[in-house]
């Protein structure tokens, strides 16, 4: 837990307010926020009490925010080299031993947060937070770079209904539309730093097939995760509404292909905002998780 460069990570002499905001930036907010946001109104939708949906909560949250900050450490030296003046770490904001001591500390209160919601349940999410940990640790920069993507999303359904009582598991195409939720989500993720990870030597699954297929391939898992939403659960035919998340998300899909030569940002929004209309349709669907 040594500083990878000091002029990269330097130590911190503004005092605790330059610490707090290093740290805040450095635990990847938006994903953060985003994730804990999802499987809190899981919980919610799934029927779970207030306890259980506030401890469901603040175990996401310690997961995702010892996730986040473990990626700034890890990657300080790598993204110094790529000019990545925004990273906290690599800008000198706050030190590289802050952010690993940090990490540490929110993966400890993980653990007994997410047990709270029973063994079972914590034990899935605990799965989770490890392969993220794992892809942190140098799974990024192989072919199964995708995999920690697909069991850290996939496992959340899980975790949410285990901890319901009689600890029911989830319906088998929620688990696996968050898997594919996952895979899109990596995809997304690092479609726009293809370029720079390759010239500092990561080379993960999107990373060799190369900015354009991953543009083409970025929508696939998330439109399948949309369908499995939409018509994996048993009983009625869809209704209008599910046939309008169908359009919506083949529609924005569609934008992003079309619009790819013209900038190369437009396919990881529309795919975000495919990634929104499934998040929708998870939340949506919660009471029917475990039927």
């Amino acid at each position: 837990m040594t500083d990878p460069d000091p002029a990269a990570a330097a130590v911190v002499r503004d005092g605790p307010g330059r610490l707090a905001a290093g740290l805040a930036r450095a635990c990847h907010p938006g994903p953060t926020a985003a994730v804990t946001a999802l499987v809190t109104a899981l919980a919610v939708a799934t029927g779970r009490d207030a306890v259980g949906c506030v401890l469901a909560g603040a175990a996401v949250l310690t997961g995702q925010l010892s996730i986040g900050w473990c990626n700034d450490a890890i990657d300080a030296e790598r993204d110094a080299a790529a000019g990545r003046a925004g990273k906290p770490v690599a800008g000198g904001t706050v030190s590289a031993r802050a952010v690993w001591i940090a990490a540490l500390v929110a993966l400890a209160c993980c653990v007994p947060l997410s047990l709270a919601s029973g063994w079972r349940a914590g034990a899935l999410h605990l799965a989770g937070v490890l392969a993220a940990w794992g892809y942190d640790f140098g799974l990024k920069a192989t072919l199964l770079s995708w995999a920690p993507y697909a069991v850290g999303f996939g496992v959340l359904p899980a975790f949410v209904t285990l901890g319901l009582p009689g600890e029911p598991w989830p319906a088998w195409w929620a688990v696996l539309a968050a898997a594919l939720l996952g895979v899109g989500a990596h995809l997304a993720n690092v479609l726009p730093d293809i370029a720079g990870d390759l010239d500092t030597g990561v080379r993960g699954w999107p990373q060799r097939m190369g900015a354009a297929r991953v543009r083409l391939l970025v929508p696939v898992p998330l439109l399948a995760a949309t369908c499995l939403l939409v018509f994996g659960p048993g009983g009625a035919a869809p209704g209008v509404a599910g046939w309008l998340a169908v359009a919506a998300a083949s529609a924005l899909a569609a934008t992003g292909l079309l619009l790819a030569a013209r900038s190369s940002r437009v396919p990881f929004v529309t795919a975000v905002a495919v990634a929104a209309v499934d998040v929708i349709l998870l939340v949506a669907g919660g009471a029917s998780l475990t039927a």
